[in-house]
């Protein structure tokens, strides 16, 4: 069992940290609103502390799960960051969806203290990390890597490591790429039976068994139908991420047309106040807007 910092208890974070301390490692966690870390604790032992830095010394491995860019760089650089209290040989593991380049800034930055980064990335939602079921895409030094990976799997269903530093990161943007066409195409698909005056469930029910099934037709179509979406990946965080692969593909010049299409309908559902419903949301743009 190792000695865990968990920063970062969002919908995603707080359960993952949860698996740890279920799994027998000693967590600390830290967390930006300090009562949702007092209410970790009460519920899962361990301890809170006031800052990254608290949180991670004397840590065998730091996870942080936040929200962007400049949350991940707050939470580890700088006088009260996680680096500044890491030992020497302590990994530092980021669950956050963000660049390449300040994956490939921290990595560095790590390294130049004597310690591991790896760049983690996950998929599966809130209830992946609710179930211990995410599956994590890794980037950085295999050493690092296999350090990590048995911590790791306390919440993951799959971890695999998919080259150097970054890799983790480019995986997770093909991740995001891929769900904005596939939930696109449901919507439309939906929407369609729905005009034709079909039974949206019995149309689901056929089709999901044949080659237009998908994860987001098995979980997400019985609350698409219902107008219900509530519940998953907000329309803001997918906008975030649709953003970092688009500007990326710019960068290593891919083409992704599609992308750049959905990234536009899931601004007309910000539009229509839905920032907080989850990405199926797609679905109430082609009722509200045609």
């Amino acid at each position: 069992m190792a000695k865990v910092a968990f920063i970062g208890l969002g919908v995603m974070g707080y359960p993952m940290a949860g698996h740890l301390a279920a799994k027998g490692h000693e967590v600390t966690v830290y967390n930006r609103t300090g009562q949702k870390a007092e209410a970790w604790v009460e519920q899962h032992g361990g301890a809170a502390a006031p800052t990254p830095r608290a949180a991670a010394e004397g840590a065998d491995f730091v996870m942080t799960c936040v929200g962007n860019d400049d949350d991940l760089r707050a939470v580890c650089a700088g006088e009260d960051g996680a680096f500044a209290g890491m030992k020497p040989g302590a990994i530092l593991v980021d669950h956050t969806t963000v660049s390449a380049k300040v994956t490939a800034e921290l990595y560095e930055a790590a390294k130049a203290k004597g310690l591991g980064y790896v760049d983690a990335p996950i998929s599966g939602g809130q209830a992946g990390a609710e179930n211990g079921a995410l599956s994590v895409m890794c980037g950085g030094d295999a050493g690092d890597f296999e350090a990590a990976e048995p911590v790791i799997g306390a919440y993951a269903k799959i971890c695999r490591l998919l080259g150097g530093s970054g890799a983790g990161q480019m995986t997770k943007m093909c991740n995001q790429i891929a769900i904005a066409g596939l939930v696109q195409g449901l919507s439309e698909a939906l929407h369609f039976a729905q005009k034709a005056g079909l039974d949206g469930e019995k149309v689901v029910e056929v089709i999901s068994q044949g080659a237009a099934g998908s994860w987001q037709m098995q979980n997400r179509y019985k609350t698409m139908l219902a107008g219900e979406f509530e519940h998953g990946f907000a329309v803001n965080w997918m906008r975030k991420d649709l953003g970092i692969c688009l500007s990326t593909s710019d960068e290593i010049g891919a083409s992704l047309p599609v992308t750049a299409l959905v990234d536009q309908f899931y601004k007309d559902v910000q539009k229509l106040g839905g920032g907080r419903w989850d990405t199926s949301s797609l679905i109430r743009r082609l009722t509200e807007l045609g």
